[in-house]
This record gives C-alpha cells, sequence and structure tokens, in this order.
C-alpha cells in the first residue's frame, strides 16, 4: 500500500533552497523531526505548521495537499 502524502514541506524546502537542518534550527526542534515531516511519518501540528509557513515565508496552504 502506497504511502499518503500529506504536506509538501519536502517540496517547499527544496523550491527555497534550505536543508531540514536549517529549518529544524530555526524552529529549535531536533532535525530527525524535521524529517519526519518530510517523509510523511508523522505530521506537524497546526501551529507548527505556521511556524514553518512563517519561517519559510510561504502562505500556509503551499504546505497541504488537497484531499480528493
Amino acid at each position: 500500500m502506497a504511502k499518503k502524502v500529506f504536506n509538501r514541506i519536502k517540496a517547499v524546502l527544496a523550491e527555497e533552497g534550505k536543508t531540514n537542518k536549517e529549518l529544524a534550527d530555526q524552529l529549535n526542534v531536533a532535525e530527525p523531526t524535521v524529517s519526519r515531516w518530510c517523509t510523511n511519518t508523522q505530521q506537524p501540528s497546526i501551529e507548527m505548521l505556521y511556524a514553518i509557513a512563517k519561517v519559510l515565508k510561504r502562505d500556509v496552504r503551499d504546505f497541504l495537499i488537497g484531499l480528493k
């Protein structure tokens, strides 16, 4: 069964030329946490998603995959 993709954090980081480590440092979280978000193994809280959007200067909606 294919893994469901719920967020685009990895794609947005690539678009912005940022690394997981840079995002982790700016959010004061562990790098493995960001890695789990990027692989959709774990999802960030809504509050953290807004913090991610603020750090990367993007609209929070840029990080969400539309459900069909």
